[in-house]
């Protein structure tokens, strides 16, 4: 069965441009113009992943984005945010409700074509991973996942990540002690290739540090390389 995209995109040109070239990809496209429709399509939630712009006529992108991600039915489909403001900020809060990426408008079509691939490519693994996983728990100090829960807790207190903060945090724990380059992290937890230039990977360690508190520290930059997650001591 072809994925299912959802565009909520006010301006119609670029509708139609997103709507005939992931159509030629062989996605299966629904598309509106507005939070009032959006919520009328998102009736049906059958979607693998939405494309949500943030400057809507009937309101804010990123509250609908709230809206979905605190939604049981729906939080779980993936959200890549266009945007005509390149501000760091509206970046930051798209993250922190549980977007997925962000691409910048004018964006290339072809970039966010494999960025929405990589987005389901990367589901598809994360779902695979947590039905074959037979060691549920893991502990590192007072920090405890449970993989298959995706539930993280420090000192018996539950951490609230994003799907995709859970799975950069799985990452650098499993690798404890070894250093994770940008381009590493970028192929294994996001799915791209080197040859797409993001900012991405620094946005999500600087909210993943401020969530875990306390065992923050150990999500440590090594200058010039990339990141690790330190060895905690018995």
């Amino acid at each position: 069965m072809s994925n299912k995209v959802l565009v909520i995109e006010d301006e119609p040109d670029i509708r139609k441009t997103l709507e005939y070239n992931l159509s030629r990809e062989g996605y299966k496209v629904e598309s509106c113009g507005s939070i009032e429709e959006a919520n009328t399509f998102l009736e049906n939630p059958s979607y693998s992943i939405i494309l949500l712009d943030i400057m809507l006529p009937d309101g804010s992108g990123l509250d609908l984005c709230r809206q979905i991600k605190s939604n049981s039915t729906i939080q779980e489909i993936p959200i890549l945010i266009l945007t005509a403001k390149d501000d760091e900020v509206d970046k930051v809060v798209g993250f922190e409700l549980g977007a997925d990426d962000y691409v910048t408008k004018p964006f290339s079509v072809r970039e966010l074509i494999l960025r929405v691939k990589a987005i389901l490519k990367r589901n598809t693994k994360t779902s695979n991973l947590s039905n074959q996983t037979h060691e549920i728990n893991r502990n590192f100090g007072s920090l405890k996942m449970n993989i298959e829960s995706h539930e993280i807790f420090i000192n018996d207190e539950e951490i609230i990540l994003t799907a995709l903060e859970f799975k950069l945090l799985r990452q650098l724990v499993e690798r404890r002690g070894r250093v994770q380059t940008r381009d590493q992290l970028l192929e294994d937890v996001w799915g791209y290739s080197s040859n797409i230039t993001t900012r991405t990977v620094d946005t999500h360690i600087k909210r993943l540090r401020e969530k875990l508190g306390s065992m923050g520290k150990y999500v440590q930059t090594i200058r010039g390389v990339g990141y690790k997650f330190s060895r905690i001591p018995d």
